[in-house]
């Protein structure tokens, strides 16, 4: 059960980093990309809202993103250990 935890979070973690790094680029208008993008945001989306309504953003930053990268990380090196 360990594991199976400790591999989920892992994952989670590459999906909220292949969304940041996904937004720095220009959105696609159609292909592949546009299909990547979109299930990323449905899988990271649901957990940013609610936190997003409690840390609201300071100017281009988007601190709630931070704070739940910081927490999943603090997560699974608890889980992993």
């Amino acid at each position: 059960m360990q594991s199976l935890l400790c591999a989920l979070l892992t994952a989670y973690l590459i999906v909220l980093f292949a969304r940041a790094i996904l937004s720095w680029l220009p959105p696609a208008r159609s292909g592949a990309m546009v299909t990547i993008s979109r299930l990323l945001v449905d899988l990271t989306e649901p957990v940013l809202a609610p936190l997003r309504r409690v840390i609201p953003p300071t100017g281009v930053f988007d601190l709630s993103f931070l704070v739940l990268i910081i927490g999943v990380s603090i997560l699974r090196n608890a889980v992993c250990a």
